[in-house]
């Protein structure tokens, strides 16, 4: 069974630093595109960051650019989300996912808060 599970969130002042971990569990990830989504209360999952399978290749939200930083460790199943100078935005859940390079074949976490405090 396909699991992926969040970890890292918690309560942080704007301007500081936080940063997220997902593990994957029940296969092999190296093969999968990974990353981040984030929800606040009332509005839609928006995108954050991906990082190709290889671990090179990342995107970012426009709105996380030079802030925030995705990476992995394939031997460990983890991706990462790195975030710095977080802005106060109230309270985000962050979820991770996982896709499938060939067969597209997605898979979700269920989600770790972040709450930045003014």
């Amino acid at each position: 069974q396909v699991q992926l599970v969040e970890s890292g969130g918690g309560l942080v002042q704007a301007g500081g630093s936080l940063r997220l971990s997902c593990a994957a569990s029940g296969r092999t990830f190296s093969r999968y595109d990974m990353g981040w989504y984030r929800q606040a209360p009332g509005k839609e999952r928006e995108f954050v960051a991906s990082i190709r399978w290889g671990g090179v290749s990342t995107t970012y939200a426009d709105s996380v650019k030079v802030r925030y930083t995705v990476s992995r460790d394939n031997a460990k199943n983890t991706v990462y989300l790195q975030m710095s100078t977080l802005k106060h935005e109230g309270t985000d859940t962050y979820y991770c996912f996982a896709k499938n390079v060939g067969t597209r074949e997605e898979h979700w976490g269920r989600g770790t808060q972040v709450a930045v405090s003014s």
